[in-house]
């Protein structure tokens, strides 16, 4: 089967013909028919994520399909089920394997490429806004990266949750898209004084996070007494430094947040979230918002939208 596959440390990927592999106990194996990319993925191939695992592997955190093997002792499934995964890899191949436990069936009315885009995004804004931020309808919600990945769906779960929502992206588009996914005022983030303009709109607090860098400072420097700020990410590649005095004198909380990390030491929090948000996707109030979808012979492409930051919402790619 052809795979998005690194074969060694210091390699760069490629699509690879390797062999299909066998589900183990406890194992289903599935036809993958979509998976969505993360930049996540971008770090695994230099190395620098957290938890890129040792070569060979196959990069795709997250994906859909219906289930084409089982191992032994898989309760509850059969083949033809349609399910979605967040395997933390091996996503990008026409099949994979995962552990059972971690495979979670779909609504019919939901669509694969809707399904790759769902987990890791609705589930990263979410978990942080609500069980760690602890967002209070009213508090004013500052999502910096607001048209990417992420960012867009902190933009429409802030909403939901009855935030007043300012959205931080760059360019006219983008800003368009983040008004559109409810955000109720938008600022681009070329702006020469990012801090003031926040400031100017009551200041923030709660601030979402994905880029880290100069807006992280800027947004650090326009939070209200006892806000709260979620560090997720840090895709300007610059990881900034906290002066904790300000945290002192402003009563200021700085969470980090890593979404993953919770399947290890508390999955239900992950599991009730997700019960949540399909019960809100199945009411009509979201909408994943994919800008691309491609084939898997066009995945060096898909990331490169990542890398040069031209997509919005979720790229999908569809083995």
């Amino acid at each position: 089967m052809l795979a998005y596959h690194i074969a060694k440390a210091g390699d760069a990927p490629a699509l690879t013909d390797i062999p299909t592999p066998e589900p183990g106990p406890g194992q289903v194996r599935l036809t993958i028919r979509a998976c969505g990319l993360n930049f996540a993925d971008l770090l695994m191939q230099s190395g620098t994520y957290q938890d890129t695992p040792e070569a060979p592997f196959t990069l795709g955190m997250e994906v859909a399909g219906e289930i084409n093997a089982l191992g032994d002792s898989v309760p509850g499934l059969q083949v033809g089920d349609r399910v979605a995964v967040f395997g933390g890899g091996g996503g990008l191949a026409e099949q994979g394997v995962y552990d059972a436990t971690r495979v979670v069936r779909l609504p019919d009315a939901m669509s694969f490429e809707h399904a790759a885009a769902f987990q890791i995004a609705y589930g990263t804004s979410h978990v942080a806004l609500e069980y760690r931020a602890g967002l209070k309808a009213g508090e004013t919600l500052v999502v910096l990266g607001a048209a990417g990945g992420v960012g867009l769906t902190a933009v429409e779960i802030g909403k939901l949750m009855g935030a007043r929502v300012i959205a931080v992206a760059r360019g006219t588009d983008k800003l368009e898209v983040a008004r559109k996914a409810g955000a109720d005022h938008v600022i681009d983030g070329d702006t020469d004084d990012l801090r003031g303009a926040i400031k100017a709109l009551g200041g923030a607090d709660v601030v979402y996070d994905p880029v880290g860098g100069d807006a992280f400072k800027a947004a650090f420097r326009a939070c209200n007494p006892e806000a709260r700020i979620l560090t997720i990410g840090f895709a300007s590649g610059d990881i900034p430094m906290i002066p904790a005095n300000h945290l002192l004198v402003k009563n200021i909380s700085v969470l980090g947040f890593y979404w993953g990390g919770y399947m290890a030491f508390k999955p239900a929090v992950i599991v009730d979230s997700l019960k949540t948000l399909t019960g809100w996707y199945l009411e009509g109030k979201l909408n994943p918002h994919i800008s691309h979808s491609l084939p898997l012979s066009e995945v060096a492409q898909g990331m490169e939208l990542l890398r040069s930051r031209k997509s919005t919402g979720k790229v999908i790619i569809t083995p």
